[in-house]
């Protein structure tokens, strides 16, 4: 076990590793997938049907890789940085858990059809990146070797091809110190080690409506390629039946015009205590704030 390796673990990191099997919303089990209508959604259960085992939740279809050879390469340098920043010290779930968000977004219309794209969505405005880790300054400190090769595994069995179903169709989430104002608005989906999942209410939320390709075009890791400002999350995206061009970024269903990015859910604070040499979006010190950028003046 993780928490059993010298440079893996940390006072209390066992407690982690008791959350493996996520725990379903109270609620979850009236959006019991059931069987799929002629237009590919899944239906709500009927009524009395929390009554019964809560069905497995609905799976984003496996990412098929394309593109080059360097696409690879930056597609698995991106992953692995948001699985390592974003969830270092978590269990092999809560990390697998992670990067399915990641790659539910790619598959999503609203967001950005690469990788790096998604994860460094909004990274060049003070308020507006994705994942906190790409405009705190947690990229300018080292990583732990251990915990990386672990976050680098992960990631490159999500863009292999394993889905992670407990997550289901999730694209947000934030940890469990945190409570942001968007949460109400969308439906909750599991709780896994110290993140509360969330996917879109209503159609948006159906895995019919994450019908993106790969696209490819993977921008360099660390840069914002613009792929548009982030809406309020408090205003779901609107399924069409099919999805005809994606273009740089995505576009509209049904419309060709530039799809809006969708704002994640924060995850700058960490649940729990964490050993320094980890990575803890959100608690960057005050001192070390400006850290990695140019100076004004030699």
């Amino acid at each position: 076990m993780g928490f059993e390796i010298a440079g893996e673990s940390f006072p209390g990191s066992a407690f982690y590793y008791l959350e493996d099997t996520p725990v379903p919303a109270p609620d979850a089990a009236r959006f019991r997938p059931t069987r799929a209508s002629a237009g590919g959604e899944a239906g709500l259960a009927a009524p009395g049907a929390a009554d019964t085992p809560l069905a497995p939740l609905m799976s984003v279809a496996p990412l098929r890789m394309a593109g080059t050879a360097l696409d690879r390469v930056r597609a698995q340098e991106c992953l692995a940085m948001a699985v390592y920043y974003e969830a270092a010290s978590e269990s092999d779930a809560g990390q697998r858990a992670v990067a399915q968000v990641v790659l539910n977004r790619v598959a999503h219309p609203a967001w950005p059809s690469n990788v790096c794209g998604v994860v460094f969505q909004g990274s060049n405005r003070a308020t507006g990146c994705q994942f906190t880790f790409t405009c705190d300054g947690s990229l300018a400190r080292g990583r732990a070797r251990a915990a990386w090769a672990r976050a680098s595994r992960v990631a490159r069995e999500a863009l292999a091809g394993a889905v992670y179903a407990p997550v289901g169709t999730s694209t947000h989430y934030h940890t469990l110190a945190v409570h942001p104002y968007w949460a109400p608005s969308l439906q909750r989906t599991a709780v896994i080690g110290a993140h509360i999942f969330y996917r879109w209410p209503g159609a948006a939320g159906f895995a019919a409506a994450f019908t993106g390709r790969y696209g490819g075009a993977e921008p360099v890791p660390g840069r914002d390629a613009n792929y548009g400002p982030a809406p309020d999350p408090l205003h779901a995206p609107v399924a069409a039946p099919a999805i005809t061009d994606r273009g740089s970024g995505g576009f509209e269903p049904g419309t060709g015009a530039p799809a809006a990015a969708i704002a994640p859910a924060p995850a700058e604070e960490r649940a729990g205590a964490q050993p320094d040499n980890l990575p803890a979006g959100g608690t960057v010190r005050a001192q070390y704030a400006n850290s990695g950028r140019w100076k004004d003046r030699p």
